[in-house]
C-alpha cells in the first residue's frame, strides 16, 4: 500500500497570526502575517501560498511582500468569494493557516543586464511587487526598468504610494479607464501606453500580470514591437485547490499550473489562451 504521509504533510497548513491589515480600496485588503517557524523555505517572486480560514475553506494567493524581509508573509487579496471575503475580514490577532510557497518564480535573474519591462493590470501588480521590491535595489543590474500599470479608475491604483512621490515614480506610469477631471493622468488601455514605448525590445524581458484577455493583448503589443515570444512572461491564477499537484482542477491544456506555473513564458501558453472556456 501506498505510503501518503508525506502527501498529507504537505497538506496541513501551519497556523500564522495576522500582524497588520492594510485596507487599499474596496474589498481589496493587505495583510502581513507572521511567518510560521514550521515554514522554512524562503519564497522567490512569483510564487503563491495556500491561504487557510478555519471553518471555511482555503484558496491560492501570490505572494505581494518585500523578497527580502522573509520573516513576515505579506499578501494582497481581493473579495471574490467566500474564502476570500472571510481573508479580508480577518484582524491583526486573528489566525489564519498557511502553506508553500509553491509554484515557478519570475526569472528575474534572466532580466539582469536587459531593459526589463513590467506591464500589470489590476490587481495583477500584487504578485509583481516583489520583483518591483527586488529590481529597485539593484537598479544597476539593468539596461532601463519600466513598469506600466492600468487599472478601472484612480480609486483603484493599487500601492498608491509607491507611485506619489514613491520609488516606482521614476520608472512607473499609471493609465486609468476612465476618470474624473481631478485625474491629470493616463487615461486608457496599457496597450496605448505598450505601442508609445521606446525601449529597446530586441534586448528587453517583460513580465506581465493581469486579467488573461489584457496579457494576451499585451504580449502581442510588445511582439508587434519586435520582442520574442520566449522573453515574455505571464502569471496564470487558474484554479489551483491542492497546490501539490493530485487533484487535476488547475490543468491547463498539458500543463498544471502549481506545477509548471503560475510563471510562463508567453510562448508556452499563448495558443491555449486563446481557446474559449479552456
Amino acid at each position: 500500500m501506498k505510503d501518503d504521509r508525506g502527501l498529507i504533510s504537505a497538506m496541513v497548513p501551519a497556523a500564522a497570526r495576522v500582524l497588520r491589515r492594510q485596507v487599499e480600496y474596496d474589498e481589496v485588503v493587505t495583510l502581513e502575517v507572521e511567518r510560521p517557524a514550521t515554514l522554512t523555505k524562503e519564497f522567490l517572486p512569483g510564487q503563491f501560498n495556500m491561504l487557510y480560514v478555519f471553518g471555511v475553506g482555503e484558496i491560492a494567493v501570490s505572494h505581494s511582500g518585500h523578497p527580502f524581509h522573509q520573516d513576515r508573509i505579506v499578501h494582497t487579496i481581493r473579495a471574490v468569494g467566500k474564502v476570500s471575503r472571510a481573508l479580508i475580514l480577518l484582524k491583526p490577532g486573528d489566525w489564519l493557516g498557511i502553506r508553500g510557497p509553491y509554484g515557478t518564480p519570475w526569472p528575474i535573474d534572466h532580466a539582469k543586464g536587459q531593459n526589463l519591462i513590467v506591464v500589470a493590470g489590476g490587481l495583477g501588480l500584487a504578485p509583481l511587487r516583489p520583483v518591483l521590491y527586488e529590481v529597485s535595489s539593484a537598479k544597476d543590474a539593468y539596461r532601463s526598468m519600466r513598469l506600466i500599470y492600468g487599472t478601472r479608475d484612480p480609486s483603484s491604483i493599487l500601492y498608491q504610494s509607491q507611485f506619489e512621490g514613491g520609488p516606482w515614480a521614476e520608472f512607473g506610469q499609471v493609465t486609468v479607464d476612465s476618470a474624473n477631471l481631478d485625474w491629470q493622468g493616463n487615461v486608457g488601455v496599457v496597450t496605448d501606453l505598450i505601442s508609445a514605448d521606446t525601449l529597446d525590445t530586441e534586448n528587453a524581458v517583460a513580465l506581465i500580470c493581469g486579467p488573461e484577455v489584457m496579457m494576451r493583448f499585451s504580449a502581442n503589443a510588445l511582439i508587434d514591437l519586435g520582442m520574442r515570444e520566449d522573453r515574455i512572461y505571464v502569471s496564470l491564477e487558474r484554479n489551483m485547490k491542492c497546490a501539490v499537484k493530485q487533484c487535476g482542477r488547475c490543468q491547463f491544456g498539458p500543463y498544471f499550473v502549481c506545477r509548471d506555473g503560475p510563471v510562463a513564458s508567453f510562448g508556452q501558453v499563448d495558443k491555449l489562451l486563446k481557446i474559449a472556456e479552456l
